[in-house]
């Protein structure tokens, strides 16, 4: 029997293991350097942390939940549907807690993956799905290491961090922080928000879900597949949006600038958080509360370039010292840099990290030449602008399950072409080159301006690429 190991047991570990158990491959273990399951959903704790795709979408086609609280529920909840979704489908009894990998070797026929404790585990098969959200991103300012007070990042948030009464300093203006900033409004003596650059928002369609609804969708659950296909189609016009359609362009640009007026009164504010990018350049932000947050008495929405921190505060670079009792660090993720620090060796020595070296490249994301028998989820170029990953995980997971059948049937390594892989990596780069994303600096490219992360074309396209293994596309 084929042996799979699975690296990381968030959303997209769950669904590689619950296809390929489907498919009737149980000799497979998951490594976890964490004590419990869940990826960004059990890192990020901070208050306001909640999914911005709604639930009906942001959840397995194969595990709709008929218990959410509301379109777009908070982190616990979305924490607590993975763990039952795990214990479910049988895969919680499979991983390993508290188990970090250093290295994955490939010896010419089996993986040997390498904990750092020590301790070498050999595998047929290498599962990596670590995510492109796993390692925050905090900037280097001088001074830094001099703050007096209590500096965290949103991805490291404690029940200890304190609010109550302090001056908070929030840098960046990205997804995090404008969850959190409305959370603390009020609760804190005075917030400064530092902006590099202001998002583009829309309107949060949020909702409570009332008991005649959820007892309607327990009774009935194809009601959730209408509410489910219902999202789908209008993550199709925001999608739209950003992939070149001037019609669904001019539409969502409409709705946000209207949003602006209706809820930023103050002119001089109104410029300030008014984007100068091309809109989708950014994660495009879904938010009821942030505009109205920025225009409270106690919340200053600071553009001034930081330059320092200082032992109290923050200096600016029109020589202003901004006193803070707490640095708030919601400065993101360090997307880019695909399965950093685990260092992976491939045929012939070949080191995964020399191969990515001008920026991340992946066979239909999943597949890279020279690494048989690994195959990724949630790879490069399979991050999405507009709708949900966990369509994208599902798909993979599937894929990854025909792979898995080839190995088990054939006997032999798996292993993509190169010729293959270059022509797809030169068609979705070429893609990339006229799209949206190249419009501004962001976690979806590399310094030198390779789009790493996301997906080109829409979730369809992909499941219909990627949707069937081409054993021709392999040795």
């Amino acid at each position: 029997m084929t042996k799979i190991v699975i690296i990381g047991a968030g959303f997209g570990g769950i669904a590689a293991a619950v296809e390929l158990l489907k498919a009737g491959y149980d000799d497979l273990i998951l490594l976890e350097k964490a004590d419990r399951i869940g990826g960004v959903w059990r890192d990020n704790t901070y208050p306001g942390c909640a999914c911005d795709i709604p639930a009906p979408l942001y959840s397995y086609s194969f595990a709709l939940n008929p218990g959410w609280s509301s379109r777009f529920p908070p982190h616990q909840e979305i924490l607590a549907y993975l763990e039952e979704c795990a214990e479910r489908f049988g895969v919680s009894g499979r991983i390993r807690f508290g188990t970090e990998v250093g290295d994955a070797v490939w010896d010419g026929a089996r993986w040997t993956v390498t904990t750092t404790d020590g301790e070498a585990i050999e595998a047929d098969v290498l599962i990596p799905a670590v995510g492109q959200l796993s390692r925050p991103s905090v900037p280097h300012l001088p001074g830094a290491e001099t703050f007096r007070g209590v500096a965290v990042h949103t991805a490291h948030w404690s029940a200890g961090v304190p609010i109550e009464g302090r001056r908070v300093a929030v840098i960046g203006t990205g997804a995090s922080a404008i969850q959190l900033v409305p959370a603390i409004a009020g609760r804190a003596a005075h917030i400064d928000v530092y902006q590099r650059t202001p998002p583009w928002t829309l309107p949060k369609p949020d909702r409570r879900y009332g008991r005649a609804r959820l007892a309607a969708y327990r009774k009935m659950p194809s009601l959730m597949r209408a509410s489910r296909a219902g999202t789908w189609l209008l993550t199709l016009v925001t999608g739209a949006a950003v992939t070149g359609n001037r019609f669904a362009d001019r539409v969502v640009r409409g709705i946000s600038h209207l949003q602006r007026r209706i809820q930023v009164r103050d002119p001089e504010l109104r410029a300030k958080v008014t984007p100068d990018e091309p809109m989708g350049c950014k994660r495009v932000l879904f938010t009821n509360a942030w505009l109205p947050a920025l225009a409270r008495p106690d919340v200053d929405l600071v553009t001034e370039k930081i330059v320092a921190v200082t032992e109290t505060g923050i200096r600016t670079a029109d020589g202003v010292d901004h006193p803070c009792d707490v640095l708030i660090y919601g400065t993101g993720f360090a997307a880019t840099e695909f399965l950093v620090p685990i260092r992976v060796t491939g045929r012939d020595g070949v080191l995964l990290e020399d191969v990515w070296r001008e920026g991340a490249h992946a066979y239909l994301g999943v597949t890279v030449p020279g690494f048989p028998n690994m195959f990724l989820v949630y790879g490069p170029n399979t991050n999405t602008g507009n709708t949900s990953v966990i369509y994208f995980h599902e798909v993979q997971a599937r894929y990854i399950a025909q792979a898995v059948r080839v190995v088990d049937q054939g006997g032999k390594p798996l292993e993509v072409r190169e010729e293959r892989s270059d022509a797809y990596d030169r068609e979705i780069q070429s893609r990339l080159a006229d799209s949206v994303w190249v419009g501004c600096q962001s976690w979806y490219r590399t310094a030198s301006g390779r789009v790493v992360t996301n997906w080109p074309g829409k979730a369809q396209e992909y499941r219909r690429r990627a949707g069937r293994l081409d054993r021709a596309d392999f040795h």
